[in-house]
Parts: structure tokens; sequence; C-alpha cells
């Protein structure tokens, strides 16, 4: 495997009713880089990456009964996708906002040190984003939230 093609460790994968318009949305919305699009000879996608920054994403079709958009589902989510910024937190969230995201949690700061918003695509699928603006230790997190933490790094 060439090293355009390699992994991390974990991936997702998101279904759409309409693929390629996800595809050109999470560009435009989310900074999101197609890296593979295949399609297959009636011109339907077959399977396509995205990147952002170390980490990949595989944005799919509704091609079986066992995958759906929650357009397709009465807008239910059976899990949401975090994507963890570099710098930046608030201009993605302008951005992704003006795109056409409806944001369903406005940027905060958080207890453990991070800045985060949540939004909506126009397929309904929920989508987090983080930055780390401030370094935490465990004992301030605790402190800070009331809860009892265990495994903080």
């Amino acid at each position: 495997m060439s090293d355009s093609l390699h992994r991390p460790s974990l991936g997702s994968a998101v279904y759409y009713r309409d693929p390629f318009a996800a595809l050109d949305w999470l560009e435009k919305a989310f900074g999101f880089e197609r890296r593979m699009v295949i399609t297959d000879s009636d011109g339907r996608l077959a399977h396509s990456e995205m990147r952002f920054g170390d980490s990949y994403v595989m944005i799919a079709g509704e091609w079986s009964d066992d995958s759906a958009s929650p357009a397709s589902i009465g807008g239910k989510n059976t899990q949401s996708v975090h994507v963890q910024l570099r710098e930046g937190i608030d201009e993605h969230c302008a951005k992704a906002r003006a795109a056409g995201a409806i944001i369903t949690r406005e940027p905060a700061d958080q207890f453990y040190g991070d800045r985060v918003y949540a939004a909506r695509d126009p397929e309904g699928h929920i989508w987090s984003f983080g930055q780390t603006v401030r370094s935490v230790s465990r004992e301030e997190a605790e402190r800070a939230s009331g809860l009892k933490i265990e495994g903080w790094v």
C-alpha cells in the first residue's frame, strides 16, 4: 500500500442519500479533503475517503438495508463523529454555519480544557469539533465538573 493510502488505526463511514453532494458539502463546510472517489460503470459512488489532518472518514451511499442516512430514518443518529482541531475553532464554526450547517451547540469552553461546538449537516448527521485551549489536570477537571474521572492522561 502506498503512503497516500495509509490509513490511521480508526476511521468512520458515514452514509448519505446523496453522497456526491455530501462530498462537496463536507469540503466546503468543514474543510475535509477528498482523497479517493471510486465510481461504478453507472456513475454511482462505490467508495470514497476524505481526510482531515491525520484522520479519515469514508462517505458512502445507502447501499444496503443496514446503512441509512438520518434523513431516511426520521433524523435519528446512532453515532456522531468528533474532529479535533489544532486551531481556529470559532472560525471553523463560522465557516460551517455560512455553508448551511445547523449549529446545535455553539462554541463553548469545557471543563476539560477544550472549546467545542456541534453541527448538523444537510442530511442530519451530527458532527462535533473541539480544540484544546488550555491544559487541565485531572484534579482540576474533577473539581470543575463534580465528576470522578479515571484514566486521565
